[in-house]
């Protein structure tokens, strides 16, 4: 894992406490770094989901699935068709570091 990959896994740590999500960040560049985390671990490569798999995969992290959700498909992590009948994991991109969450301290 490279310093980058290294730093952004600390930063992505930090936003949860016992492994849920304590706050959606308003910074775009701290939130990409958080939902390209949850895209590439709650959602399998070439896999379709229901919109109810996704918001139960979502609230495992945070209560307000619906905005994560929508934070997802609009950054280009998740797709959906217009109607709005099924998500998959967007295709391409880089993959995220590992990050355990389960080891995060209340106050980071």
């Amino acid at each position: 894992m490279s310093d980058t990959d290294t730093r952004r896994s600390r930063q992505v740590t930090a936003l949860f406490s016992h492994g849920r999500l304590t706050a959606i960040p308003r910074k775009p560049a701290r939130r990409e770094q958080l939902l390209e985390h949850l895209a590439h671990t709650l959602f399998e490569r070439g896999r379709v989901y229901t919109e109810r798999e996704v918001n139960d995969a979502l609230l495992t992290v945070h209560e307000d699935c619906s905005a994560l959700r929508r934070h997802l498909v609009v950054a280009g992590l998740l797709e959906r068709p217009r109607d709005g009948s099924s998500y998959r994991r967007a295709s391409g991109g880089r993959e995220a570091p590992a990050v355990s969450l389960q080891e995060s301290s209340p106050g980071a």
